[in-house]
């Protein structure tokens, strides 16, 4: 499968599905989030299969967000929800996938790109990377599951904390919270960086690691169940506040005021 914003290859037992949109940060939209979710379903019996990527072009943004554009539009509860829906289910199929998942990090995962990372089973930083759960700055919460992966990767109080300061956490930071797996060596590609990572893996058979993942798979959606609809609520009712509309007018405010004193 190919595509203008997504690629994907199949290289010795590793599928590698990398956002391609640069020019927008790697912004997720909610069609390549679809995409993305298609991809993997369609590897999911893919024979020798050990382990899945999901990665971003460039060496600035793993994703930045979701796609400013498009979510100007969601201005009613019904169309929130239907967004954050949309967005929970592609994130649900990296979830549910049968083989672990990991994020190659290039750079800035933020907000709903925070989310995605979150997502993945386990997590591969560049020295550049930052994750940030910005949502708090446009006074929003979670929209697709990415407080409950937070809150079963570090523990309710330190994502809490994370949560509610909506700071960027750096490579070595987030590796020393729980958040980053494996941050590569300075000067190091990433790309060397996964595959070293990944460099046991391949020594494991697909039987096992699918073994692995449906018990870590289970006990997080089991979570996922309990917890889906409770952040849903907090993510509607704070979408259509005018708490949101005010931080967003400001946001935008400071950045057509950054350009204009260029």
């Amino acid at each position: 499968m190919s595509d203008p914003h997504l690629l994907t290859s199949l290289h010795d037992g590793v599928l590698t599905i990398t956002i391609n949109r640069p020019d927008q940060r790697n912004a997720l939209s909610l069609a390549l989030l679809d995409d993305l979710a298609a991809a993997l379903n369609s590897h999911r019996n893919e024979p020798g299969l050990l382990a899945a990527i999901i990665t971003a072009t460039g060496d600035r943004c793993f994703a930045a967000g979701g796609d400013l554009k498009e979510l100007d539009a969601v201005r009613t509860e019904a169309d929130a929800t239907a967004m954050s829906q949309r967005g929970r289910t592609a994130l649900n199929a990296v979830r549910e996938f049968p083989l672990p998942v990991v994020a190659g990090l290039n750079g800035l995962a933020l907000g709903g790109g925070a989310e995605l990372a979150m997502a993945c089973d386990l997590r591969v930083a560049s020295q550049n990377a930052e994750i940030g759960f910005l949502q708090g700055q446009l006074n929003l919460t979670t929209a697709w599951g990415g407080g409950i992966d937070l809150c079963l990767a570090i523990g309710i109080h330190r994502a809490l904390e994370i949560l509610a300061s909506a700071r960027r956490i750096p490579a070595e930071e987030g590796r020393e919270l729980g958040l980053i797996n494996y941050v590569c060596p300075a000067n190091a590609e990433l790309d060397a960086g996964l595959a070293e990572f990944l460099r046991p893996w391949l020594q494991r058979s697909p039987g096992v690691l699918r073994g692995f993942k449906s018990i870590t798979k289970a006990s997080r959606l089991h979570m996922h169940a309990a917890l889906a609809a409770v952040e849903e609520r907090g993510f509607v009712s704070t979408w259509v506040h005018q708490d949101h509309w005010d931080a967003l007018e400001a946001a935008q405010r400071k950045r057509d005021g950054g350009r204009r004193g260029n």
